[in-house]
């Protein structure tokens, strides 16, 4: 996505809402080179309002995600397995507001792999031009 921001148009913002710890937020935003504004939501309020629940165990650490480890030990070796910090159940989702403060998109993650395209975010900001 961060490689993209410009097709969304100047008129919209972007921000990561997290619910990391303020004191390990600039150790995250340099893991995962966000150029956009980052929001702390330590208590959750937004993933409840917006109804994100949590994924069982056996989801989060499934396939897909034995998968991705993998590929995370292959490239960083025993550096990219660190030990977990925070809930790794929490599921994420990808939201769009449109200017008039209702949601025109919404995708509710299932799992830690479950994003949608950044072609699909790029059309629902578009749609709320119309």
């Amino acid at each position: 996505m961060s490689d993209r921001l410009d097709e969304l148009g100047a008129d919209t913002s972007v921000v990561l809402v997290t619910f990391t710890k303020p004191e390990r937020l600039d150790t995250y935003r340099a893991n995962n080179h966000l150029p956009f504004p980052i929001l702390i939501d330590d208590e959750r309020v937004a993933y409840r309002t917006y109804g994100l629940g949590r994924g069982s165990l056996a989801r989060m650490y499934g396939r897909k995600a034995a998968r991705k480890y993998m590929e995370l030990f292959k490239k960083n070796g025993l550096a990219g397995l660190a030990k977990p910090v925070e809930d790794t159940q929490q599921l994420g989702g990808d939201f769009v507001i449109g200017p008039d403060g209702v949601l025109r998109y919404g995708f509710w993650g299932e799992g830690p792999d479950d994003r949608p395209s950044v072609d699909d975010l790029i059309t629902a900001v578009g749609n709320t031009r119309e």
